[in-house]
C-alpha cells in the first residue's frame, strides 16, 4: 500500500504494521510544530486502530538522509509572540512536544525506531521513546544541547539515556557533544541492533512484524514492569511481578502459550 499522507509525515501500511516517516528531508527532518501535530494526530488514529486490533506495531523513521535533527531552530528567534524565547518554548513543550513522547510511550502496541541517519537534539528523545531501536551503520546520535546552545537535553532524553547507558556515558554525551555512531550505540546498549544501511527498513519491518505477533497487551505490560523496576528495591519489585502474574496467568494468552508449547508450535494470540 502506497503513502496515504504526504507532508510533513508519510504513512504506509505493510500488513498490520504501520510505517511513519518524518518527511521534511531537505531540512533533515526537524521537529516543526506542523510535523509534531501531524504525528500526534496520526498516533491518535493508530491508537484507535490498535485497540481494535487492526494495527499491531509501528515503525518510525525519516525520509531522506536523516532520522530527525530535533528542534526547528529557525522558528526560535527573538520575535514571534508574547513572552521570552524560554517561556514560549517551555509552553510549547508542555502543550505539544512532551505530549508527543507520552503518546509514543502510551501506544497500545510496540513501537520500533529505525534510525536512518542523524538523530540529533530532541530527535534523540523521539528515537529512544520507541520500545526497540535499530540503527543504520551510517547513523549517529548527537546531543548539541549544552556544548552548542547552553541548554539541557529534553523530550525525555535524560530519562531514557541514563537508564540505557548509565550515568557516566549519559553525562559524557551531554557535556562533550561527541557523535555516537550506530555501531558504538549498539556496543553501549543504547539500541537493539546496528545493521547495514540497505537493510535498515527491511530489518525494522521484520522486527515490527515479529512484535505484531505478541499478545495484544505485550508492549504496555513490558514498559510498565521495567519502569516499576527502575524505582523500586528488589523485594518490592518481585512483589509487583507476582501481582502482575496473578492477573496475566489467568488470561487466554497464557493458556494459548501453554497449548502451543505442548503441541510444539508457535502460539497464535488474539489481535485485541
Amino acid at each position: 500500500m502506497g503513502p496515504v499522507d504526504e507532508d510533513p509525515i508519510l504513512c504506509e501500511r505493510e500488513g498490520d504494521v504501520e510505517i511513519v516517516s518524518f518527511n521534511i528531508p531537505k531540512r533533515l527532518n526537524p521537529l516543526t510544530a506542523g510535523l509534531q501535530q501531524a504525528l500526534r494526530d496520526r498516533l491518535a488514529q493508530l491508537r484507535k486502530e490498535g485497540e481494535a486490533g487492526t494495527v499491531r506495531a509501528l515503525v518510525l523513521t525519516g525520509a531522506g538522509k536523516s532520522f530527525c535533527v530535533g528542534a526547528d531552530l529557525s522558528s526560535m528567534g527573538p520575535g514571534g509572540g508574547d513572552g521570552s524565547i524560554g517561556q514560549r518554548t517551555a509552553d510549547a513543550m508542555e502543550a505539544l512536544s512532551n505530549r508527543l513522547i507520552e503518546d509514543l510511550r502510551g501506544m497500545p502496541f510496540p513501537v520500533v525506531s529505525a534510525i536512518n541517519g542523524p538523530a540529533a537534539g530532541a530527535g534523540v528523545g523521539v528515537a529512544l521513546a520507541a520500545d526497540v531501536v535499530i540503527a543504520a551503520r551510517s547513523s549517529y546520535f548527537y546531543l548539541p544541547f549544552m556544548p552548542r546552545l547552553g541548554i539541557v537535553p529534553d523530550l525525555g532524553t535524560t530519562w531514557f539515556l541514563e537508564r540505557l547507558v548509565g550515568r557516566a556515558r549519559a553525562v559524557g554525551m551531554s557535556l562533550l557533544g561527541e557523535r555516537l555512531s550506530g555501531e558504538q550505540a549498539a556496543q553501549w546498549g543504547l539500541v537493539w541492533a546496528c545493521v547495514d544501511d540497505a537493510e535498515l527498513r527491511a530489518q525494522a519491518v521484520s522486527v515490527a512484524q515479529r512484535l505484531a505477533r505478541l499478545p495484544a497487551h505485550a508492549a504496555r505490560e513490558i514498559r510498565a514492569v521495567y519502569e516499576s523496576a527502575a524505582g523500586q528495591p528488589l523485594v518490592a519489585q518481585m512483589r509487583h511481578e507476582a501481582q502482575r502474574q496473578r492477573e496475566l496467568l489467568d488470561r487466554p494468552e497464557f493458556a494459548e502459550g501453554v497449548r502451543a508449547f505442548l503441541e510444539k508450535r508457535e502460539p497464535v494470540f488474539r489481535k485485541a
